[in-house]
């Protein structure tokens, strides 16, 4: 323990009446061993020390040095140049050779599985999103009349195939398919001369398109009709061809991750590609380095980006293995990083926490992604950017928000939720976020959808109705919180009596009120039992005048009927298990119960209640305790 302090320290004191109930130490001073303090920042931050010896530039994307291209022979780094400055790949490949025939090298084997409720749907003459039915032969697939977005992102990226193949046998729903694709081919006639005209030219869609086409290429290349298998290829080269030269103008990170991929598949499938594979490669792996933090999470910080990237490295390896060639090893390095931060925000039922946007994933759902990476590995522990602090106490399972929102460039669905929590047990989720934004157009409208991504959405402190970091159109966020202050600690008891500390404070509140909002969570060993107190200290010297309204508020897992003591200063939680649960919260304010939202597996509302503590707190600062314990 060379790096860590050792000191004593006696139990938190809780404000208000009621008796803190014991961890089991008694009233002796319990063993703390401290982990060195974080502190979380954005990319333009300054580097902090957080151990001897070792320093984390917060929010830094991995440099090149990390994940180099591939070592390439003086021969081929000149193809690759010659083709980023527009040489034709033929020509680089047979210089003295007629272009060959567009077909395909190899057939895919891609092991990730779509849905069959979705396939089967579209075989009955729907798309169905986040439980909306949409006839396909009411879909604009030129656009011009603007889609819900997650509908749109299904039909224009064709993610929908791997639905289809996952529904029935190929030659049943290969006729839907081309049935689907030639609609859309007639709607989208003609490439745009920049990206972003429409829907389905943007680099996103377009990357995960041409990826999707040729993936599952049987499906749309399989028919007896040839007039329209010839305009498919066409539009394979055509679209790859598109993306070579405007994959640099993408609108995020992700959507140039997925441009990338479609390049070098495009590469790998299609005769003469070697040259667009040696420059896909390298983009690829450069655009990679700058979504990915240094410790594997992604910059956006949205259990969904890392989803997304999971789930197309797949895709590519899926075509690496179709020509039998080996991945580059820096992209197999790349997804044994993505999965363990994935890991970290899941729960004890194996599904996910809502977090930036999310909404929880179903445990097969994400089964079946980590089953398909091939990736062994635990739940990211070090963590650093990606911010999530996860605590496993047997049955019960924490997450905690400890660092500032993604930067504005990153974001998607970006959220107000620094310093806002999950927590489960036994696979019950007890206290959990609102989620959702992200798949609002759906069940959830999306009129939701800036509702969903404020602070209020969270499990975590308010203060006057006012977002920690302002949230804004389009899935943008503004200014807010900027600097996270983390310190993590074990304390030592007896036998399951022992429990981890989790102390963060964040600045979000600073500029506005003069306030610091500060955290403190303790989880018993024996997870049944978690304490936590949340407290307002003036951002400089001497706090203002005057008081200011605050509520804290804890979204309570579906299922849980909630009751108010008769002193309004608890209430009893009965779960769908059967456990029962009490909440008291000490010091000022008053316990309520109000309605609020859930979004499920698959991304649909849930009507569920929150508890929520209330009041006015003085400028000057204030302490607000809360228990939550099982019983019997």
């Amino acid at each position: 323990m060379a790096d860590a302090a050792v000191s004593t320290r006696t139990a938190p004191a809780w404000a208000g009446d009621e008796p803190a109930i014991p961890l089991g130490l008694g009233n002796e001073a319990a063993l703390v061993i401290e982990a060195a303090p974080v502190t979380a920042m954005p990319q333009s931050a300054a580097a902090v020390q957080t151990a001897p010896g070792e320093l984390v530039e917060p929010g830094r994307a991995l440099a090149l040095a990390d994940f180099g291209p591939p070592a390439l022979g003086m021969g081929e780094r000149l193809i690759r140049l010659a083709y980023r400055m527009g040489v034709p790949g033929s020509t680089l490949s047979t210089p003295f050779a007629k272009a060959a025939r567009l077909r395909l090298l190899a057939t895919a084997s891609c092991p990730l599985q779509g849905s069959k409720v979705s396939g089967t749907a579209l075989r009955a003459g729907h798309f169905l999103v986040h439980g909306v039915k949409s006839p396909i032969a009411q879909i604009d697939f030129v656009g011009a009349g603007r889609m819900a977005p997650p509908l749109e992102r299904t039909v224009h990226s064709f993610s929908w195939l791997a639905d289809l193949e996952a529904c029935a046998p190929r030659e049943t729903v290969a006729p839907v398919a081309e049935r689907i694709l030639g609609a859309w081919l007639d709607a989208n006639l003609k490439l745009p001369a920049k990206p972003g005209k429409g829907p389905a030219w943007s680099i996103d869609n377009a990357g995960n398109r041409l990826v999707n086409w040729l993936v599952y290429a049987p499906l749309i290349l399989s028919g007896q009709d040839r007039v329209l298998r010839t305009r498919t290829f066409d539009a394979i080269s055509d679209t790859a061809r598109w993306l070579d030269k405007h994959v640099g103008r993408a609108e995020d990170r992700l959507a140039e991750v997925a441009g990338w991929c479609g390049i070098v598949a495009a590469g790998l499938l299609l005769p003469q590609g070697k040259p667009r594979r040696l420059f896909g490669e390298s983009g690829l792996i450069r655009a990679l380095g700058e979504m990915v933090g240094d410790d594997g999470g992604v910059l956006s910080r949205s259990p969904l980006g890392q989803i997304d990237a999971i789930a197309l490295l797949v895709r590519l390896r899926a075509c690496y293995q179709a020509v039998k060639r080996d991945m580059p090893r820096a992209l197999e390095t790349m997804l044994d990083l993505l999965v363990p931060p994935l890991l970290a925000l899941t729960h004890g039922d194996g599904s996910i926490g809502s977090w930036q946007g999310g909404w929880a994933i179903d445990a097969s759902e994400l089964a079946g992604l980590i089953e398909a990476s091939g990736v062994r590995t635990r739940p990211l522990r070090d963590v650093r950017q990606w911010g999530y602090q996860r605590v496993v106490a047997q049955k019960g399972v924490l997450q905690f928000d400890a660092a500032p929102p993604p930067l504005a460039k990153h974001a998607r669905a970006g959220c107000g939720s620094t310093l806002a929590f999950e927590f489960s047990h036994a696979g019950q989720r007890l206290v959990v976020n609102c989620g959702g934004a992200a798949c609002a157009g759906g069940l959830i409208p999306v009129r939701l959808e800036q509702g969903l991504r404020a602070t209020a959405a969270h499990s975590t402190l308010v203060l006057d109705d006012a977002n920690s970091t302002a949230v804004l159109i389009n899935g943008a966020i503004g200014s807010g919180v900027s600097e996270v202050d983390v310190d993590r600690r074990t304390l030592i008891g007896e036998k399951n009596a022992g429990a981890t500390r989790l102390e963060a404070s964040h600045n979000g509140y600073a500029s506005r009120f003069g306030l610091i909002h500060r955290r403190i969570l303790i989880l018993r060993d024996d997870g049944t039992e978690l304490r936590g107190e949340d407290l307002l200290v003036p951002a400089s010297g001497k706090g203002k005048a005057g008081r200011i309204g605050f509520a804290i508020r804890f979204h309570l897992g579906p299922g849980i009927e909630a009751g108010l003591s008769e002193d309004g200063k608890g209430a009893g939680l009965a779960l769908p298990d059967g456990s029962y649960w009490q909440f008291r919260a000490g010091g000022e304010g008053q316990v309520t119960i109000e309605e609020s939202l859930w979004a499920d597996g698959q991304g649909r509302p849930q009507p569920i209640q929150q508890l929520v503590i209330q009041g006015m707190v003085s400028r000057g600062g204030g302490s607000f305790s809360w228990l939550l314990k099982k019983m019997g």
